[in-house]
């Protein structure tokens, strides 16, 4: 791909910016919010929406049912695979607005305000996740195909209703309609930067093993004067084996847990150790400063490369206004745990429940739900695909581009993996500040501008990898 036609695309992404922001505000402007019934004929407008604006770029675009909200699917014609040809994936359905009151402007009347700090916003529901991402890849494509007359490689769009419940009826759609999808990769931008101005690129997501543990002791809630001290208290049962789920350094105790891990390349180490992630910047926002992950580990390695373990709830006994002296029948937690690479969630599973098990009180009984189970996703670092974007990135910024780990979990990357056998290069443009599934959410003009000059350089660099 010569420099030159890039140099005239990214010319034309500038000087046709403004029409770029109304036809996202277009898109904005569709209430596409997927977990009301009420919407859903809002869901469908969008994706007909988005299907017109793809197809007007001369690729054959159609809008797809499923068993919930539609999915989009546009096809840019073959070249005999003498070219990559990649899976662009993105989603038009947004959270719910609620509480309304919190928005300082209406959330479906998108506009650019000012931030506090002076930066240039678009404010607006799915501003940032991720109709603004999504438009960042569309507007690319449209300024490539506006100025060359073609895209620089083969696309498969492939644009979900219902990311932001699950993708319980996308996951279907794509087991049976896999063999249409078969492409060399994926391309998901549904992530962020590092900071306001340095890009990343997602590598690794961890995966996720949710668990319910109840423990029932008497057969009845129990009068404590008068059984205290004779019968067994669930709650202590269960705070007990909860407690020592963790040792002094912050390592989880069960048996097998770390079995697959491995450590960070030194390379990606040192990276992570200049980005200088501190409690100072990373907790103390939120009212903490003292990192509660393993000890000889960096703050960012706790949070995005290291396996983890938390309660998520807990409940049983009297919990009302006022006192009840009750010891209860039954106590019950949440469990949840973000699993990385060479981790089995089923085999933590059984560990984790053995482990319990081990500890119930011979006249005790323990029962357990399971809520999900997903193995973790990693690139390979040495993925020609992740260096060709990683120094596009690079040569818009200015900034080197940090490969950084996510602590949470995407389920569909790894239904991609599973179903279509495609890695996924993730690259977003949103901030930590975006307010996404809150009030007032938004995307930085800086953000949208620059995310649609990256994928046009991405898409150029792309068009260059064999193999």
């Amino acid at each position: 791909m010569s420099n030159v036609q890039l140099q005239s695309v990214l010319q034309r992404i500038d000087a046709d910016f403004d029409n770029s922001l109304e036809r996202l505000f277009a898109l904005l402007r569709i209430k596409s919010i997927s977990a009301d019934p009420a919407f859903a004929g809002d869901c469908k407008a969008a994706a007909e929406h988005l299907a017109r604006d793809i197809a007007s770029l001369g690729v054959p675009t159609e809008v797809r049912p499923t068993a919930g909200h539609p999915a989009v699917v546009g096809k840019s014609k073959g070249n005999g695979g003498a070219r990559p040809h990649v899976l662009f994936y993105g989603h038009y359905d947004v959270q719910p607005v609620d509480p309304l009151n919190l928005w300082h402007r209406p959330p479906f009347e998108p506009a650019v305000a000012e931030h506090a700090d002076g930066r240039k916003i678009i404010v607006a529901r799915g501003a940032e996740d991720d109709k603004g991402q999504v438009m960042t890849f569309v507007e690319a494509c449209r300024a490539w195909k506006t100025v060359t007359g073609s895209l620089p490689i083969d696309i498969t769009f492939l644009i979900e209703g219902e990311e932001e419940v699950g993708s319980k009826n996308f996951v279907p759609f794509l087991e049976a309609n896999k063999d249409e999808f078969k492409c060399d990769y994926a391309l998901v931008c549904d992530t962020g930067m590092w900071d306001p101005n340095t890009p990343a690129i997602t590598t690794s997501l961890r995966g996720l093993l949710y668990e319910e543990v109840k423990i029932t002791a008497a057969n009845r809630d129990l009068h404590s004067g008068v059984f205290g001290g004779g019968a067994q208290n669930p709650i202590r049962v269960l705070t007990k084996i909860l407690g020592a789920l963790f040792d002094d350094d912050g390592r989880i105790t069960i048996p097998g847990f770390y079995d697959g891990v491995k450590d960070l390349p030194a390379d990606i180490l040192e990276q992570w150790k200049k980005l200088n992630l501190t409690p100072e910047t990373f907790l103390k926002p939120i009212g903490l400063s003292i990192p509660a992950g393993e000890k000889g580990r960096l703050l960012i390695e706790q949070i995005s490369s290291r396996p983890t373990c938390d309660v998520n709830g807990i409940w049983g006994g009297y919990i009302g206004e006022g006192s009840k002296t009750v010891i209860p029948s039954i106590a019950s937690a949440k469990v949840s745990f973000r699993l990385v690479e060479g981790q089995d969630p089923l085999k933590i599973r059984k560990a984790f429940r053995d482990y319990v098990s081990a500890r119930i009180p011979a006249d005790c009984s323990v029962e357990f739900g399971d809520h999900s189970a997903g193995e973790a996703i990693a690139l390979d670092w040495n993925m020609k695909p992740l260096a060709a974007a990683k120094q596009a990135l690079t040569e818009e910024w200015g900034r080197e581009t940090v490969l950084m780990g996510s602590g949470a979990s995407i389920p569909i990357v790894a239904d991609f993996k599973r179903t279509l056998g495609l890695d996924s290069l993730l690259v977003g443009f949103g901030l930590d500040d975006d307010n996404i599934h809150s009030p007032n959410e938004k995307y930085d003009l800086k953000s949208f501008h620059k995310g649609i000059r990256s994928w046009a350089r991405i898409l150029a660099a792309l068009a260059e990898v064999k193999g």
